[in-house]
């Protein structure tokens, strides 16, 4: 009754949550937005790592791992975020608080299944510049994102070797809106910029896991999304405006262009991870991941001071439990993680590349009398540059998620 009642809830607030701004981030304004981290707040808390699974928790990264599952899982997380802007000459402080995630997998026998909706990226941001003379400035706005809904299944090959395979659609808006005043000109000009967004990607996992020794057991995985399109609903307003205090007053509606639809290619991206630990007791792993950013671009073509490049992120993380199945000491039986990551975005802005790094810490902390348990993360990172005139953003995350894990759906022999 209870993980009724949870899940419920969790419906209910998804469904606010899904339609905020999931980012405060000016670098939201290049491509389709800040592209989110598909993983639970377990996987975030050792540097997003997905290679260490475990029969319980669901790994959304690696659809393969469904058919580890002994246990269906229902996870959903929400993370508060507390940003620090920097460049040369300002300092502005930032606030989100979003939701992560919403899953469910379900075990059966040799097949493990999973669907869920997650956000996929995210545009947030204001920015306004003056020039030095103060006689003209330029405001821009952005909001929306792409969320993600997605349907996978794993299968277990051999007792060691999975396979799955998860298919996902990607849906959404994108609004963004630039302003241009003039000191001595009563009415400025405004753009608004509007997208909907619609496509579907593939992406395919293989997970296994051998003992090397009586106690060690050594992990890896494969994951690999081949290139997808997202196709690009394109209108654009251009209007004149009366601005001032930050209320707008639109004066004359003078032209509502026809923007033809358009195609952005999502990029393909293959990771590889290897672990070695002792089941329910330690482990620690590294990931390693390419991403064939190169063919990506804007929504429009009228942004010239921007390229990309591959990227490439590494993880690196792992968790130790003192003593899963102790009856004496609560503590004992947390989940302790910890991890770093490092990533070059493939974004080049003004000849800067973006780099992102961040330490990972988190607690897996287990519900009295159940397999669920709350999991607490916290990450500390560091984003983009000031050189170029660009702007370096400090941030800290804290994550909370909820895994409720149980024998849901096995016939019961008494009642």
């Amino acid at each position: 009754m209870i993980n009724k009642i949870i899940i419920g809830l969790a419906l209910f607030f998804s469904l606010i949550s899904f339609a905020q701004e999931g980012t405060s981030s000016p670098y939201s304004f290049y491509g389709i937005g800040d592209v989110r981290f598909k993983g639970t707040t377990e996987n975030q808390s050792m540097g997003g790592l997905s290679v260490l699974n475990d029969s319980i928790h669901l790994n959304m990264q690696n659809p393969a791992s469904y058919a580890s599952l002994k246990l269906t899982s229902f996870a959903i997380a929400g993370t508060f975020s507390a940003t620090k802007l920097h460049t040369y000459s300002q300092d502005d402080k930032a606030q989100r608080t979003t939701l992560n995630y919403l899953a469910i997998a379900i075990p059966v026998k040799k097949f493990g299944f999973g669907f869920g909706l997650i956000p996929y990226s995210s545009v947030g941001y204001k920015i306004q510049n003056t020039t030095s003379d103060g006689i003209y400035q330029n405001i821009y706005r952005g909001k929306g994102g792409i969320n993600k809904v997605y349907v996978g299944f794993g299968y277990k090959i051999t007792k060691k070797l999975n396979l799955g395979a998860d298919i996902q659609y990607n849906f959404g808006q994108i609004k963004t809106t630039s302003i241009s005043l003039n000191k001595y000109s009563q009415f400025g000009s405004r753009e608004v910029n509007t997208s909907d967004a619609s496509g579907v990607n593939l992406n395919i996992g293989l997970t296994h896991q051998t003992k090397i020794t009586k106690k060690l057991s050594l992990f890896s995985s494969l994951t690999f999304a081949p290139q997808a399109n997202l196709n690009l609903s394109n209108k654009r307003v251009i209007s004149t405006v009366q601005y001032n205090g930050g209320i707008e007053n639109t004066i004359e509606n003078t032209k509502d262009l026809d923007v033809p639809k358009t195609k952005l290619s999502l990029p393909s991206k293959f990771t590889f991870g290897i672990g070695v630990g002792e089941l329910k007791k330690w482990s620690i792993g590294t990931e390693v991941t390419f991403q064939n950013n190169s063919g990506f671009a804007n929504r429009f073509n009228d942004i010239t001071n921007v390229t990309y490049t591959n990227a490439t992120k590494i993880s690196i993380g792992g968790f130790y439990i003192p003593k899963a199945n102790s009856f004496s000491g609560y503590f004992k039986r947390v989940v302790y993680r910890g991890g770093f990551r490092y990533e070059n975005t493939g974004l080049v802005i003004n000849n800067q590349t973006i780099k992102d790094q961040a330490f990972t810490l988190g607690l897996g902390m287990p519900l009295r009398g159940t397999f669920s348990n709350i999991n607490i993360g916290a990450e500390i990172g560091q984003r983009g540059t000031v050189l170029g005139g660009l702007i370096r953003e400090n941030y800290a995350n804290i994550s909370i998620g909820l895994s409720l894990n149980d024998l849901w759906f096995q016939k019961r022999k008494y009642d």
